[in-house]
């Protein structure tokens, strides 16, 4: 009768936020690190993953921003506009960070809006 002996298995410690980032911008870190397996970020990746978090952070003010201006009657349209457009870049900031980092729903579905199935091998695999 053989004995299987387990492998010893490797502890992948997740990426930790700059200590620049604001409480906010943490809060975003930690959400994104968190839903993506331990080993996704790499210090490589930590200027590009710091930068979404301020647009996400960015986003919700400007957000908050356009919020309170719809119900503000003295608002030249002009000022609105350009809250909208400041939104909107902020927006494809986001998308174009997230799917550089592969972090999006188009980056992590096929063609059919399936999930696709995740490459790193499970120990009992190997």
């Amino acid at each position: 009768m053989e004995v299987m002996v387990p492998a010893k298995l490797e502890t992948v410690v997740r990426q930790a936020p700059p200590h620049h980032l604001t409480d906010e911008e943490v809060e975003v870190w930690r959400a994104v690190v968190d839903s993506e397996p331990a080993d996704w970020f790499t210090p490589a990746n930590s200027p590009m993953l710091a930068q979404y978090c301020r647009h996400v952070v960015h986003s919700h003010r400007i957000a908050s921003l356009i919020e309170r201006a719809t119900g503000d009657p003295d608002l030249k349209i002009t000022a609105y506009d350009r809250l909208l457009k400041i939104q909107e870049r902020e927006s494809r900031c986001i998308a174009s960070l997230a799917t550089k980092m592969r972090i999006s729903q188009q980056a992590t579905t096929n063609h059919r809006g399936n999930k696709k199935p995740s490459a790193s091998s499970k120990p009992w695999e190997e």
